[in-house]
């Protein structure tokens, strides 16, 4: 395993957020198109856990969200941040990263 210096993990801005929108993407089948409220601030990431939750399990579930990450295009719409799950290594099971006890959406992750 690679390490990294403490100032490396430090620019990473990992928050606790809640999910307030969710919709399947119309051009891909493993593919939701999910709106984060992260404190102030809404972000939206497209995300494949299309095999693992329903968008009912989604709706409302309080997450832990990579805010940083650079913006990129999938499917054609554009992704902002990054929901962190535990997944196996063959992909069978993929679980959602959430905080212990609710949090206010936007602290920060340390």
């Amino acid at each position: 395993m690679e390490t990294i210096a403490y100032s490396d993990f430090a620019k990473l801005e990992i928050r606790t957020g809640k999910v307030v929108e969710v919709k399947r993407h119309e051009n891909a089948d493993k593919l939701y198109i999910v709106q984060i409220e992260v404190g102030e601030t809404k972000l939206q990431t497209v995300t494949s856990l299309v095999p693992y939750y329903t968008e009912e399990e989604l709706m409302g579930r309080e997450v832990v969200v990579l805010c940083n990450l650079a913006k990129a295009k999938m499917r054609g719409e554009t992704s902002e941040c990054m929901l962190l799950c535990a997944e196996t290594d063959d992909e069978s099971e993929s679980v959602l990263l959430t905080p212990e006890r609710s949090m206010p959406s936007g602290i920060r992750i340390v």
